[in-house]
């Protein structure tokens, strides 16, 4: 056990995003996103929703600064352009999170999943909100 880490974040998910580089990308992913086909490294998170995910990596993971939107996630099929609902509660969490607007970047389906093979890993999670996939690329921290 270890003091002010989530436990939710598995051993394999923290080592996953310990091994990560400034401008490496991971995808967070809903139950019906293909995590197996799409995924380098694959860490299960079966049992939580995106959300909670998100939240517990942005305590330890900060975003890149230096690119216009270091978020992405699906557009819709359905309604281009239209938010799907779950996006409200991700942009509060990356802005809580780095205490400041996040910019998130609406990415086609099949050039959603073209860019997750190229990610440094995916968590698959639990999430059943429909559109609920989101990736976010790693940044810096600053010396102190």
């Amino acid at each position: 056990m270890l003091k002010r880490i989530s436990p939710i974040l598995s051993p394999e998910l923290l080592h996953l995003i310990a091994q990560m580089g400034h401008g490496d990308e991971l995808v967070i992913a809903d139950a019906n996103f293909p995590a197996v086909t799409c995924a380098k490294r694959l860490v299960r998170a079966d049992g939580h929703g995106v959300p909670v995910i998100l939240e517990a990596i942005l305590q330890l993971f900060p975003l890149d600064s230096f690119v216009e939107a270091p978020a992405a996630v699906m557009r819709r099929i359905d309604k281009p352009g239209d938010p799907a609902p779950i996006w409200a509660e991700y942009q509060r969490i990356l802005d809580s999170a780095e205490g400041r607007h996040i910019a998130m970047e609406q990415v086609e389906r099949f050039a959603f999943y073209d860019r997750a093979k190229t990610t440094f890993g995916v968590v698959a999670t639990g999430e059943g909100a429909l559109y609920g996939n989101i990736i976010i690329k790693k940044g810096i921290i600053p010396p102190s």
